[in-house]
């Protein structure tokens, strides 16, 4: 907390499980930070945001009511996950892409059952798919295992150590494209054993590759 301005330092403090940290904070907030006080005052008054959004899925700007369930920091963006008028269901925003914001005076309530845990599920990190979670198991070479193996990507991950050096990696994950963005990360040191679906989109991604770097 200690890299965070005074107001948003405040709101840690008084709003508690509104607002979340998964990592350490590694950016600058000052252009998000007027958007805070207009989102966590709506969740403590439990209400209704209106907003237009840039998303990177859509051609054109989006506008719609939002009901804040939670807002959380995660790698180098904030994010505000509530319930989108447009969308009618529970969607996750980033801040940063917020083109305005403004309160208005409709009440909501947050269902009982809602948590970010339950919402991301075991997501790779911000994007549950609408599958069942797959066991991945990955195989990355002597020259990089100590590196994955001290670190801890997944809640779900387990290690084993192979006798050459190598490791396996073994994790649970709804949803297999974000992870494969990782695997990928580590080039030839790394190879999908399960699952074939899994297998089959990094095959895809280096084929595509290949066609650039011939």
């Amino acid at each position: 907390m200690g890299t965070l301005p005074q107001s948003l330092k405040d709101h840690v403090i008084s709003v508690g499980d509104s607002l979340r940290y998964l990592v350490a904070p590694r950016n600058s907030h000052r252009s998000t930070v007027p958007y805070f006080d207009l989102i966590i005052n709506a969740y403590v008054q439990r209400k209704s945001l209106e907003i237009r959004y840039k998303s990177p899925a859509e051609p054109d700007v989006i506008q719609l009511m939002l009901h804040p369930y939670v807002v959380f920091f995660s790698r180098r963006s904030w994010y505000v996950i509530g319930r989108s008028s447009l969308h009618q269901e529970v969607r996750m925003f980033n801040v940063e892409r917020i083109l305005a914001i403004k309160k208005t005076g409709e009440k909501y309530t947050i269902p009982s059952r809602f948590s970010l845990e339950r919402y991301l599920k075991n997501a790779w990190h911000l994007i549950p798919e609408p599958v069942t979670d797959s066991k991945v198991v990955i195989r990355f070479s002597p020259m990089v295992a100590q590196n994955v193996a001290e670190v801890r990507w997944h809640k779900t991950q387990k290690i084993r150590k192979l006798a050459d050096g190598s490791i396996e990696y073994h994790a649970t994950v709804t949803g297999i494209h974000e992870i494969a963005w990782w695997i990928l990360g580590y080039g030839k040191e790394a190879e999908v054993i399960s699952p074939p679906e899994l297998r089959a989109v990094i095959r895809e991604h280096v084929r595509e590759m290949s066609r650039i770097y011939v």
